[in-house]
């Protein structure tokens, strides 16, 4: 979205007072713009643990990570998982999609002084995107000496509009490879994975990394406005389909690559879905 309004400080102290008494969740994770730019972050944190959340996890860019004293402070004021975006397996990629020169090496940096730190994991997120798809398993390779990587998540991009008007979306099918790739090199490192925003049925015996849910999300109510122009769950197979994790194709992506039923299928009924996860809250 081009705008969207903050929760205010008295949104933020209203979940923790809720959590302080009721223990409704046992994470929260800190989010939106660049979280790590807001001088109160650290408070936030020291907060949240106060208020019983037993993990702190911040979405980040990761570049102000690079410097090792604001890292440790992050950390002793109690975040524990850090949830970085990185575009790309190279510098030259990754710096053309984010428009920032040197924001490859920043972030690579931050995660290198995380991996030596005790007590905290790391989680890194990739949109997928026309401009990356090929690298998933590159990026793979490229991080297989942090330690403390606990999983890598690829979250296929979507417009927020009816239309791919950046031209970004990727091909389901031409990222395919490249993402089944990039998953079996995870499970042979003993990593996590989750994917989102990807038909299932095209995962055929990885599907079980596919994970669409979200934690309960405290946001600006003009953000599912502009949700729904999205036109999710548009599969030519949605009402035979058993399965409740996919959210199918949306508008932008038919209009630009088609409905792909020669591709796609219905899941059978007789598979085990899981049940979703309640025990996050995101501001």
């Amino acid at each position: 979205m081009d705008r969207l309004a903050p929760q205010s400080p008295d949104q933020l102290n209203a979940v923790l007072t809720h959590n302080a008494k009721h223990r409704k969740w046992t994470g929260l994770i800190l989010t939106g713009s660049e979280i790590t730019l807001h001088r109160d972050l650290p408070e936030w944190a020291r907060l949240a643990r106060r208020s019983g959340f037993e993990h702190v996890r911040i979405q980040t860019h990761g570049m102000r990570l690079a410097q090792a004293g604001y890292c440790e402070e992050l950390i002793e004021a109690g975040v524990d998982e850090f949830f970085i975006s990185v575009t790309a397996a190279d510098a030259e990629t990754h710096d053309a999609i984010t428009q920032v020169p040197g924001s490859f090496d920043k972030t690579l940096r931050g995660l290198e002084l995380l991996d030596a730190c005790d007590h905290v994991a790391t989680i890194t997120n990739t949109v997928v995107t026309a401009l990356n798809f090929t690298q998933l398993p590159r990026l793979v390779e490229r991080f297989d000496v942090l330690k403390r990587l606990a999983q890598m998540e690829f979250w296929f991009y979507f417009p927020m509009s009816e239309q791919d008007d950046k031209g970004l979306i990727a091909s389901h099918l031409e990222a395919l490879p490249f993402l089944k790739s990039a998953i079996a090199a995870l499970r042979a490192a003993g990593r996590g994975i989750e994917v989102k925003n990807f038909p299932e049925c095209l995962l055929g015996v990885d599907r079980d990394v596919l994970y669409n849910d979200q934690p309960t999300l405290f946001i600006d109510p003009a953000f599912w406005t502009e949700f729904d122009r999205n036109g999710f769950h548009q599969c030519v197979y949605r009402d035979h389909c058993a399965s409740t994790q996919c959210l199918g194709l949306n508008s932008a992506y038919r209009a630009k690559y088609g409905d792909h039923a020669e591709s796609l299928a219905p899941l059978p009924e007789d598979q085990d879905w899981g049940a979703p996860d309640a025990t996050l809250a995101s501001v």
